[in-house]
């Protein structure tokens, strides 16, 4: 019984296989970038009015954004494309040397978010804002209606950039490069940044000029490949 009970375990400690080796692996990250013109744009502008009273100065305020919400739908800005973006309230007051604060009347100021999505028409709509009342423009910002392509094409550079990446380093330390184990995505379109613009009168003839750049389109990947000797 006892023979019959070794040659058991000797044949199952044969039949088991031995343990694998955990595999080397390398992980990287790298970037892929496309760079195009921009196609629309976005502008922040607001009116603000100063009375006696909080109550006139939002009624002189909502007759002035009135006007420039009309200005705009002459201008061919769809109603989908304006959007309230702030309105607040303020007190204002005066600081004599010396002396206690004094109330000087109240401020109210409400500000639209404007989308201009044909962007040769950038310029007429600053103008066009600027004559209907609009006392201020906080800048504008540029981006892409559909980045979508534009995504895909860096998302090609970025894998190519990361497998190039990955036979170097495979081939400096004397590996092989093996499968991909694992690939993510970061990063990806935003739109451009918020360019400060200076405020055009109603008096100026030439329209307010307008260079649109170029934008990035940016998407970052990480990967884990295995290495072989």
């Amino acid at each position: 019984m006892r023979a019959v009970l070794i040659a058991l375990a000797a044949t199952l400690g044969a039949a088991a296989p031995a343990l694998a080796a955990d595999p080397t692996t390398l992980t990287l990250t790298a970037a892929g970038e496309t760079r195009l013109a921009p196609d629309m744009a976005s502008v922040t502008l607001g009116v603000a009015a100063t009375a006696a009273t909080a109550a006139e100065a939002m009624k002189q305020d909502a007759a002035q954004m009135a006007r420039v919400i009309a200005a705009l739908r002459r201008l061919g800005v769809a109603e989908r494309d304006i959007q309230t973006a702030g309105f607040n309230v303020q007190a204002q007051y005066a600081f004599p040397p010396n002396q206690q604060r004094q109330l000087t009347g109240y401020q109210a100021s409400n500000q639209v978010s404007v989308t201009v999505r044909e962007l040769d028409r950038l310029g007429a709509v600053l103008d066009g804002v600027a004559a209907g009342g609009a006392n201020e423009i906080n800048g504008v910002g540029f981006g892409l209606k559909d980045p979508g392509a534009a995504e895909d094409a860096a998302r090609l550079k970025a894998v190519a950039a990361l497998k190039a990446k990955a036979d170097l380093y495979a081939r400096a330390t004397g590996y092989t490069l093996g499968r991909l184990v694992n690939l993510s995505e970061g990063g990806g379109y935003t739109p451009g940044p918020v360019r400060p613009m200076a405020l055009m009168t109603a008096s100026k003839r030439v329209e307010t000029p307008v260079e649109a750049g170029e934008l990035g389109v940016r998407i970052e990947v990480s990967g884990v490949y295995e290495m072989a000797r």
